[in-house]
């Protein structure tokens, strides 16, 4: 277990739902990764990102899957893409199952 954080810490942390409406191959990238396209609503808009998660999922099965992702994380270059959020998953050894919502929500709801 990592070192605790405080609830000040926590709610710092913005997470958001989205829903994914581009998968793209990400040849350039070291890992075997997904470029994506999410859209978290009018507040937030459409952010970029990249994702290893090409073990359990194909690009065709992506489009309007709602996920959940941190939104205010600083952008973060990989390869020759900017990454603008973090998709969250669990993560066993090398795959990864990404979190959702159980019923679709609208995009952009806060998660607390």
């Amino acid at each position: 277990m990592e070192e605790p954080i405080t609830w000040q810490d926590f709610s710092k942390i913005d997470m958001r739902v989205g829903t994914i409406i581009a998968a793209l191959d990400f040849p350039e990238a070291r890992n075997p990764s997904y470029k994506l396209h999410v859209d978290f609503g009018d507040e937030i808009g459409i952010k970029k990102t990249s994702a290893q998660i090409t073990e359990k999922y194909k690009k065709e099965d992506l489009i309007g899957l709602q996920v959940t992702a941190v939104v205010n994380f600083p952008k973060k270059q990989i390869a020759n893409f900017m990454s603008e959020c973090l998709i969250l998953g669990a993560v066993d050894n090398s795959s990864v199952v990404l979190l959702q919502p159980q019923m679709k929500v609208p995009n952009g709801l806060k998660i607390s």
